[in-house]
């Protein structure tokens, strides 16, 4: 079993370039997604939260009407970037 820890800047910049939309604000893997109306992000926050919580790592998140901001950190590894934000904001390109 591979133990979890904090992503080197060139790993999360060899990242980056896969995960369009992502890009790194105040230390975190951050999104922001505009949706037609409050239901469909409402919606796609639902979805997110049962793929959270299967993968045991929940993000910081905002919405306010059709907006959603997402943050993405590992309080395991200090509040760094780790491959379980990759994988989970991965997973939220795949919904959006």
């Amino acid at each position: 079993m591979s133990t979890l820890r904090a992503l080197t800047h060139s790993e999360i910049n060899d990242f980056l370039v896969e995960l369009t939309g992502w890009q790194i604000l105040n230390g975190k893997l951050h999104r922001e997604l505009e949706f037609k109306s409050f239901v469909e992000a409402f919606g796609f926050m639902s979805s997110v939260a049962i793929i959270a919580e299967s993968l045991g790592h929940h993000p910081e998140w905002f919405n306010v009407y059709n907006k959603v901001v997402v943050d993405l950190v590992t309080h395991d590894v200090g509040g760094q970037i780790s491959k379980l934000d990759v994988e989970l904001a991965r997973k939220i390109n795949e919904l959006v």
